[in-house]
Formats: C-alpha cells, sequence, structure tokens
C-alpha cells in the first residue's frame, strides 16, 4: 500500500516552526541574566572596591619606623632602588613600558607603566630612583623631582567603570525584550529582530556609554554622572530608532 503523499496547495505558504524563535529567546534570556549579573558586579563591587582603594591610598600617611618593622603595609614607604635596566618601545599593538629595579643584593623586580614619561624616557642603568610603595607594591617612583606613577598606583578613573556598568545593565534590558518577545510570539516579533533594530540598538549603546564615560573621565566628572546622562540618552536613541523604522515600512 503506498504511502498518502502530503501536498501544500498551490500559493499557500508551509507553516513556520515556532522553535528555533523559541531556543533564540530561551538564549537571549539566559544573556539577559548574565549581563544583569555583570551590571551588578560593576556598581556592587568593582566600582566601591576601585574606589575605596584610591581613597585609603590618598589618606596613607608614611611610615614609621615602627611601623616597617611591624611590617605594616597600609602606609607609605619610601626606598632607595638602582635601575638595572628599562624597556621603553611600542611596536604596533605591542607596548612595553618597564623598569627592573634592585635593592642591594636582596630584592629585585619590575614595575610597569603606562607610558614613556614623564621619568621611565630619562631613566638609565646605575640610575638611583626613590620608590614609594604601599600594600607591598611599588606605586611611584621618583629621580630628581620627576615622578611617574606605576600601573599599580590607584587611579581615579571610576567614570570608566561606571561606563562598563551601564552597558551591562542596557545589554541586559536589550537582550530581556528581545527574548521575551521570541517566547511570547515566535513567529511575530517584529520589530524586535537582529535586522536593524537590534543592531541599531546594541550599537546606539556602545556609542553611548562610551562617548559619555570617557569624556566625563578627562573632565573629571563624578561617576555618577555617566549613568545619568548614558540612559537617558540610550532610552532616547532607542526610541529615535523605533520611529525611523515606522516611517520605513510600508
Amino acid at each position: 500500500m503506498r504511502a498518502r503523499a502530503t501536498t501544500t496547495p498551490p500559493g499557500t505558504a508551509a507553516p513556520r516552526d515556532p522553535a528555533p524563535a523559541r531556543r533564540t529567546g530561551v538564549l537571549l534570556l539566559l544573556l539577559s541574566l548574565a549581563a544583569a549579573a555583570a551590571c551588578w558586579l560593576a556598581f556592587a563591587w568593582w566600582l566601591p572596591s576601585d574606589s575605596g582603594r584610591y581613597q585609603d591610598h590618598r589618606a596613607a600617611g608614611p611610615c614609621s619606623s615602627g611601623a616597617l618593622d611591624r611590617g605594616d603595609t597600609d602606609c607609605l614607604s619610601t626606598w632607595q632602588l638602582t635601575v638595572e635596566k628599562t624597556v621603553d618601545r611600542t611596536a604596533g599593538k605591542e607596548s612595553v613600558h618597564d623598569a627592573t629595579l634592585t635593592y642591594r643584593d636582596s630584592w629585585r623586580g619590575t614595575v610597569h607603566f603606562n607610558g614613556s614619561g614623564p621619568l621611565l624616557e630619562r631613566l638609565r642603568p646605575g640610575d638611583r630612583v626613590t620608590a614609594t610603595a604601599w600594600h607591598g607594591e611599588i606605586m611611584t617612583l621618583a629621580e630628581d623631582g620627576v615622578r611617574q606613577d606605576t600601573l599599580e598606583a590607584p587611579r581615579d578613573e571610576l567614570q570608566a567603570n561606571a561606563a562598563v556598568g551601564v552597558l551591562a545593565g542596557l545589554l541586559a534590558v536589550q537582550c530581556l525584550v528581545f527574548g521575551a518577545a521570541r517566547l511570547v510570539r515566535p513567529l511575530d516579533h517584529a520589530p524586535l529582530t537582529w535586522e536593524p533594530y537590534g543592531r541599531w540598538l546594541l550599537f546606539s549603546a556602545f556609542g553611548v556609554c562610551f562617548g559619555v564615560g570617557l569624556p566625563a573621565a578627562w573632565a573629571g566628572l563624578p561617576w555618577w554622572t555617566v549613568p545619568l546622562a548614558a540612559v537617558p540618552l540610550a532610552a532616547g536613541a532607542a526610541l529615535w530608532f523605533r520611529l525611523r523604522l515606522r516611517r520605513r515600512t510600508p
């Protein structure tokens, strides 16, 4: 007995399978949870930790002889070190700015800098430098009145932390909305699709966060100005893209 052939009447589209859209929706919800966790960590742990370390470093005073004997690292200790060698080069994407230092015959270590100047570029083997240490790490080198912070020195750059936290929060919201739309309406979730609305939202989130965070850091504005400005700008961009998309739709 021959099996009955199943055919679709001419002019009728085959039924669409909602399963792929629902799987994508579940994946987007998981990504939303991960981004929300990153946002929480940025504001609840990373930013307070960096802020506290910066404030503690600013408040630290010089170590007394008794503090040094006790091994107290909460104060600022100074050491006379000798430069053994320096590496100061930038070649393409590789950037190395290091100084290898020694203390008598008992210690040898390497400190890293963010760039050449103002001190590293003038250091030569055999030079004597004054190192300021805090919590067991060298924070600053100085020679003849010229100082340069190492990469270990705490910096007041909390605007960057806030920008990353806001970006993670915006990604969490976008993934949540796009994922929920695919679970509720797997076969008809327009305009919450990658092309073009999702792509516009993603790129605008990156542009807004770093477009606000970097100038805030350069200007020395408080970190809380970043979310205060970035969130309304991102919301305005999302609304503008939505209106633009509606005008493009016939």
